[in-house]
């Protein structure tokens, strides 16, 4: 325990350092009283550093709280092993934010020659505690990082685990490798599994507890069947929560009891319209437009990135309202619009009073099978009926949509948890299949740091996404949703980078699973809140509301 109390000294004085720049940051962000999004916007750097600085101390202090004399060897290796390396970034980081605001950076320098941080780094980070901790992770096939949950979330852990293994697997490759939609037989099984059901609360035919919310399940489930795929299983479950999530923020009784069933079924299938072509992460600068007539709206514009919208039956669709664009995201509400649900890749609707919807999947590199669509409304018609929340809901859709925002967050870190699982089994079962030189390539120092590193990442992060489900679940957690997510979605693409290269030339091979999970992890730091919109717009600022006392930002 010596070296988890050099560990724990060192985290509390990054802390205190953290801390003193946040308030720094803040003060340097402060126009008439109140922070300024203009001086937000000069100081995006230093914001973004201080958001990964978060991130970082977070996840270290969470992994090294949460160790007792009873944890596990492994479980304190691979914990002290991410403290090492966070520790170092963070200094980092501060560094340039201490710069930035004028602080002393006298401060920083003492911690990097503090007795406690030299000997963690002896302790964690050396060639040989790298080996030993690689040694562990070889030993243990991988499978790090394991949490003790109750009866039901185990069961379902368990369960959803073997479906992923048995039923998505086998199906993956050619999903990807041929660009197919996700197979009706393998989305039936999943309906079948109550995946779709999983945010809606029981009175409506989900499984969800009616009187609160179990962010926990949907990180373990989802967890587990990203590690079958990303695209083929683990996306699935987002789109029905932030549609679930909206209609239980302002949906009409009429409106939740007509929907929620269908959706907990699985039937319709649903996608999420909000990106729009010239305004990504800015939700707020929608400019898709709703004119009313009788009976409803005609939707008019272009949405882009709309994610398994060929296959979808419903369409939930930012749009805006009210023809004055200067109120921004008060002028905004949510729209479902219906189609018929189709496999293809392109698709046009043509409705009976001529309006038009046409759709065109974009090519990408990975994140193949549920794929994202451009999409163009030529006079749509919705009805009124379809208007969330009815007339109270107009002008409400910014908040509507928030509503999910967290749990899809969460979704994405336990995605990422997913993937990386899948991507450190498969590095240590190649390397210790694979020679060269004369010997298995898991017996060389260099591999067993490098598994050393990513398992440390996985422990890590699935601990941090498990704790603040729990936050999550408690009424609270935001930015710590964001914290996790900005963390374990660059990880996914650290720990699948580090598979693929000991790999070597069969990493690059299609057939070989680790080059797709290389490519679909690439888009975990893109959507649900681009990395950069993520750190600057929700975090940082978040943080610096906290140290200034406020719960929210001026102009």
């Amino acid at each position: 325990m010596e070296h988890l109390h050099s560990a724990a000294t060192v985290l509390a004085r990054l802390r205190l350092l953290f801390d003193a720049g946040v308030q720094a940051l803040a003060r340097s962000c402060m126009e008439d009283g109140r922070l300024s999004a203009r001086r937000l916007d000069e100081h995006q750097v230093a914001s973004f550093e201080l958001a990964w600085a978060g991130a970082e101390l977070l996840a270290a202090e969470t992994a090294i709280g949460a160790l007792t004399p009873a944890s596990a060897p492994m479980q304190a290796q691979l914990a002290l092993v991410f403290a090492a390396d966070a520790v170092v970034a963070l200094l980092d980081r501060l560094d340039m934010v201490y710069a930035e605001t004028g602080l002393d950076p006298a401060e920083v320098d003492h911690l990097r020659a503090a007795p406690e941080w030299r000997a963690l780094r002896q302790a964690a980070g050396s060639a040989e505690a790298l080996q030993a901790a690689g040694r562990g992770v070889i030993e243990a096939q991988g499978l790090v990082g394991e949490i003790t949950l109750d009866e039901p979330h185990a069961l379902a852990q368990d369960a959803f685990r073997r479906f992923a293994e048995e039923v998505v697997a086998p199906q993956a490759e050619a999903i990807h490798r041929d660009d197919l939609t996700v197979p009706e037989p393998l989305l039936q099984s999943m309906r079948e599994m109550g995946v779709f059901g999983l945010a809606i609360p029981e009175r409506f035919g989900g499984s969800a507890p009616n009187e609160h919310e179990d962010t926990l399940l949907m990180v373990v489930v989802t967890e587990a069947l990203s590690e079958g795929s990303l695209a083929a299983a683990g996306s699935l479950i987002t789109r029905p929560e932030i549609l679930t999530r909206a209609l239980l923020a302002g949906g009409t009784e009429a409106q939740k009891a007509h929907w929620l069933p269908r959706l907990a079924t699985g039937d319709p299938l649903c996608a999420i319209a909000m990106t729009e072509p010239d305004y990504g992460s800015d939700l707020a600068a929608c400019q898709f437009k709703g004119t009313r007539v009788d009976g409803g709206w005609l939707l008019n514009g272009a949405k882009t990135w709309c994610t398994f919208a060929g296959k979808a039956g419903v369409l939930m669709v930012v749009t805006r309202t009210h023809p004055d664009r200067s109120l921004g995201h008060k002028g905004l509400s949510v729209l479902l619009a219906e189609k018929p649900s189709v496999d293809t890749h392109e698709f046009e609707v043509e409705q009976e009073g001529g309006g038009k919807l046409t759709g065109r999947a974009i090519p990408t590199i990975g994140y193949r099978g549920m794929h994202s669509f451009d999409l163009s409304f030529q006079d749509y018609f919705v009805p009124d009926a379809n208007v969330v929340g009815g007339e109270a809901g107009l002008g409400k859709g910014f908040y509507y949509t928030l509503s999910g925002m967290v749990g899809g967050r969460m979704q994405t870190s336990a995605r990422a948890c997913g993937v990386m699982r899948a991507a450190l089994r498969a590095a240590v079962r190649y390397t210790q299949d694979r020679k060269v030189f004369g010997a298995p390539l898991a017996e060389f120092a260099l591999t067993q740091a490098k598994l050393a590193r990513m398992g440390a990442r996985l422990a890590v992060c699935r601990r941090l996404a498990y704790t603040v489900a729990g936050i999550v679940d408690g009424g609270n957690g935001r930015m710590e949703a964001s914290l996790v997510k900005l963390l374990a979605c660059r990880s996914a693409e650290l720990v699948t980078r580090e598979a693929l290269q000991l790999h070597g030339g069969m990493g690059y091979a299609e057939e070989t699973p680790v080059s797709r999970y290389f490519v679909d992890a690439r888009v975990l730091s893109i959507f649900e809140g681009a990395e950069e919109t993520l750190a600057l717009k929700v975090v940082a600022r978040s943080l610096m509301e906290r140290a200034l006392g406020i719960t929210a930002g001026g102009n």
